[in-house]
């Protein structure tokens, strides 16, 4: 229920705030860019369970963590309300959606991926990966890189990964510790990216408002965040010790340290989990890690979801519950995946979530977090490049990287998504829309 323009709100219910989070979970369409704005049109326009200002507040720290910043926000936003419960009720209700949607989607790709249809939807699908990801590379540069010496960082990154196929997570540190020297040499060069600006528009008196105190059970207390480290490890640890040896904990251990070096989000960690996924653990090919960036871009949650495709082929691919039983197998890996990957999301909001609420003053990315903002950007458009040369040249091999038919097609579809993106402003589901329909008739045609 909307409340009056001049009357604080109740405050909400478990159940009602249960019943928004499930829902959010549904809709969360559009990338974290579209999520966050839908919690700030409903939580702080018409709810007003929180004010503009400490919803930015909340989020600016949420900008600095590893993992989802829109998940996390809604971990920070249902604890607040609700306590410990109401945060993890609030995360996860953000992710099971999609976990099962993607679950269900990864199956028939798996199972009917040879089925005419889904080879032309796929044919359209592939290259607005391509100009979504390119997209991604610009807006994010749009805003990080305000300076030559930010453009430096972007290059060497590029060259680090491209040409030298340095790993991501090292990427990462250099570009914080260049940050963090860059920031005490020239501060003025590292000040840019990272806040969100409030807009200053009165929605009317909040629930959390700007002058209301933190609620008792945001207090910082030492004893509780040693009990939640505590518990985290021992979950942690219940969990990789449940898992058999072989894939599943392979998957366990790798996902957790993609968790924690996913600064910049899905685009940026997507290579690092290439490197994992596919080179080195051979769960999944080139091509089907393109796919799965597909299907991700097309269901509600967090893009980084795509792990759960990528746990679902890779234990499907390797029958770790042998070939009768390959749909469990798959639902399996898809499960460890994601679980792991959020996991730790949960302990930095329940465990920095009181330190943060102890002061009201802007949180802002710091000189290291700036260099790496800007060294994601090359990170990126090193993911673009190689998305496009699998989808141009589909037969080509590292050893022959031009080899077999090019596909004109699919460039044509990759530009009209790309202009329709950046110069129309049009919606990401509507763009893979499109190129769906166009794949499908030139599949038909026989193009």
């Amino acid at each position: 229920m909307t409340p009056s323009a001049h009357e604080r709100p109740v405050h909400p219910s478990f159940g009602e705030a249960f019943r928004y989070w499930l829902k959010l979970g549904f809709i969360s369409f559009g990338g974290p860019a579209g999520q966050i704005a839908m919690m700030h049109q409903e939580l702080v326009e018409k709810r007003r369970w929180i004010s503009e200002h400490r919803f930015l507040h909340a989020l600016n720290y949420c900008m600095l963590l590893p993992g989802p910043e829109a998940q996390q926000l809604a971990i920070y936003i249902g604890w607040l309300l609700h306590r410990t419960w109401g945060g993890i009720v609030a995360g996860t209700l953000f992710l099971l959606p999609s976990l099962f949607i993607l679950i269900g989607l990864t199956w028939v790709y798996l199972a009917f991926g040879d089925v005419r249809f889904v080879q032309g939807v796929f044919a359209g699908i592939k290259p607005a990966v391509v100009a979504i990801v390119l997209f991604a590379a610009w807006r994010i540069g749009a805003r990080a890189l305000k300076n030559r010496v930010l453009l430096a960082f972007a290059a060497a990154s590029f060259l680090a990964i491209f040409v030298f196929d340095v790993p991501f997570p090292y990427i990462v540190l250099a570009a914080g510790m260049a940050g963090y020297v860059g920031g005490r040499l020239d501060p003025a060069k590292f000040r840019v990216g990272g806040g969100h600006v409030a807009s200053d528009k009165d929605y009317g008196p909040a629930l959390i408002d700007d002058d209301t105190p933190p609620p008792a059970h945001a207090r910082f207390r030492a004893g509780r965040l040693v009990i939640l480290i505590g518990l985290f490890v021992f979950l942690w640890g219940a969990a990789m010790l449940s898992l058999p040896a072989g894939t599943l904990a392979d998957m366990g251990a790798f996902f957790t340290k993609a968790a924690l070096v996913t600064f910049g989000g899905a685009y940026a960690v997507l290579p690092y989990v290439y490197q994992g996924g596919v080179e080195h653990y051979g769960w999944l090919t080139g091509p089907q890690m393109i796919d799965g960036l597909a299907l991700g871009e097309t269901t509600p949650g967090p893009l980084i979801m795509v792990v759960a495709f990528v746990g679902f082929v890779g234990g499907w691919s390797h029958a770790i519950f042998g070939p009768d039983a390959l749909f469990w197998a798959g639902a399996a890996g898809a499960a460890v995946a994601t679980f792991f990957t959020f996991l730790p999301g949960y302990l930095f909001i329940l465990a920095g979530a009181p330190l943060v609420e102890a002061t009201h003053g802007d949180i802002k990315f710091v000189a290291p977090l700036t260099g790496i903002t800007a060294a994601v950007v090359g990170v990126i458009l090193n993911l673009a490049v190689f998305f496009a040369w699998h989808v141009f040249w589909p037969q080509a091999t590292a050893a022959a990287p031009f080899a077999g038919a090019f596909q004109p097609a699919a460039v044509l579809i990759a530009v009209a998504a790309f202009i329709a993106l950046w110069k129309y402003k049009q919606d990401i589901m509507r763009v893979i829309g499109a190129c769906a329909a166009a794949g499908l008739l030139l599949t038909y045609a026989g193009l």
